[in-house]
Order: C-alpha cells, then sequence, then structure tokens
C-alpha cells in the first residue's frame, strides 16, 4: 500500500495494523522520518507532490523493493502539506521471510524516498522560506544501490 495524507498519523498504530496476522511472515522491518525544528530554523516543513504521479513513481520502486528483496508486503505512507517539527513525515514498513530482507528493502525504499521521489521539499522559519533538495550523503546513499545491482 502507497499513500499520500495530509494529517498527522500514528505510526504505532500503523505498525500494529502492517503486522496483524502475519503468521508466515518472519520480519517486519518499519522506518519512522519525523520533522525536526533544525536548531529552530525550521518552524514549519511544507511538501508538495502530484496526486497521481507521486505514488505511481513511488509505486515503480516499491515493485522493485518487492522483487529485489522477496518482499510478502510493504507499505508506505507519506506526508504532504505543512509539517510540524517533531511529527512524522513518512513510515515506511516491509515484510519478509527474514530479518535481513526486511532491513536492507526499508533502507532501500528510504533512500529511494530521500533522494528521488517526486516531493518538493520547503522550510518555512524565522530567515523566510527556502527549498530543500537532496544532500550529497542523501545521493551517495541512494547510488550504494545502484552499484549493488550493476553485474
Amino acid at each position: 500500500m502507497i499513500r499520500l495524507v495530509d494529517q498527522p498519523f500514528d505510526p504505532g498504530a500503523l505498525l500494529s495494523a502492517f503486522s496483524r496476522g502475519r503468521t508466515e511472515t518472519g520480519a517486519v522491518a518499519t522506518f519512522t522520518g519525523i520533522a525536526r525544528a533544525e536548531g529552530g530554523e525550521t518552524k514549519i516543513l511544507e511538501l508538495e507532490a502530484y496526486p497521481g504521479f507521486t505514488e505511481g513513481e513511488i509505486g515503480r520502486i516499491a515493485e522493485q523493493a518487492r522483487s529485489r528483496f522477496a518482499l510478502d508486503d510493504l507499505m508506505i505512507l507519506h506526508r504532504v502539506g505543512r509539517i510540524a517539527p517533531g511529527e512524522p513525515i513518512v513510515f515506511v514498513a516491509t515484510a519478509a521471510g527474514h530479518r535481513r530482507a526486511a532491513f536492507e528493502a526499508c533502507d532501500f525504499l528510504m533512500d529511494y524516498l530521500k533522494s528521488a521521489a517526486p516531493f518538493w521539499k520547503k522550510e518555512h522559519g524565522p530567515a523566510g522560506a527556502r527549498w530543500i533538495e537532496p544532500t550529497p550523503q542523501d545521493l551517495k546513499d541512494r547510488a550504494r544501490w545502484e552499484k549493488e545491482q550493476a553485474p
């Protein structure tokens, strides 16, 4: 399941629902990203997306993860709109037969979401608003998956 939401969500409730009834899954790994205040420099984080297009692009990489890591299931829930520091931004859950696949798939998906997913991010703070781009580390993290896949 892939969803974009414009309201706060409860990662614990999402994990409980995702894990319920999994009698053949050996591992569930999750990641929850939380908006930072950046030492008071960010009062609001604003994320924009193109409905339909953004979910489709995330779905494309989710299918790669499902195949690459032999996942039983996955869930990606991402906030859009205005997000206050301390609020969850993203929740990723992966279910697999074994822990390593679940961990790696979760990491793979987050590296994509952080560096290449079609979101536009803007921080609003005392000095005004500024657009946020992926950091060099974000790009490096994503590139390692492409290296591992090369023959």
